[in-house]
């Protein structure tokens, strides 16, 4: 039962995702031109440097690894949050009040690779600035990687940070670390 169970049955159930699902059985891996591993569609990345779109605040961010735990009537996230604000608004030029949520606070998970499409508008300016590329380029870069609601009604329009990250490989300029 052992072999079965802990050998044999594994190796079925991985060969079956391998035929049936492809590259998502295996994380939904993104690799880069040269083939190297990159990151996965299914989990948020932080990227560093002002040419990059950056993610929710998650579990990938030293910083804060994982959920915090802190309830809504907690201080010390609510301080958080402000600080983080007030940073947003200060990198991106723009009034504290125009800072959508999803770049104060992680997921539920902390892991989510998506921000909103509205956050993801609020940061063209500097990337384009820091890139050294055309507004309207990043724009459009932004509005062809916007995926729709869930179903076409659960949720919000929605952009995954990876992919776009990746758009902008094709646009240098000087975009910094990642």
């Amino acid at each position: 039962m052992t072999v079965v169970c802990g050998v044999v049955y594994p190796l079925v159930v991985w060969a079956v995702a391998q035929a049936a699902f492809g590259d998502r059985a295996d994380g939904s891996a993104v690799r880069d031109a040269d083939g190297r591993l990159i990151g996965s569609d299914l989990l948020g990345q932080d990227f560093d440097g002002p040419g990059w779109f950056r993610s929710r605040p998650g579990s990938y961010d030293a910083a804060a690894p994982g959920p915090s735990g802190l309830g809504p009537d907690s201080a010390v996230l609510l301080r958080e949050v402000e600080r983080r604000r007030a940073a947003v608004a200060e990198a991106e030029g723009v009034p504290a009040r125009e800072v959508p949520p999803d770049a104060l606070t992680g997921s539920g998970s902390g892991l989510d690779p998506h921000i909103s499409s509205a956050y993801a508008r609020l940061q063209v300016d500097r990337v384009a600035r820091e890139r050294g590329v055309a507004r309207e380029l990043v724009r459009e870069l932004v509005e062809a990687r916007v995926e729709g609601r869930v179903l076409g009604f659960l949720g919000q329009e929605r952009v995954n940070v990876l992919e776009l990250n990746r758009a902008l490989l094709l646009y240098p300029g000087q975009g910094g670390g990642r």
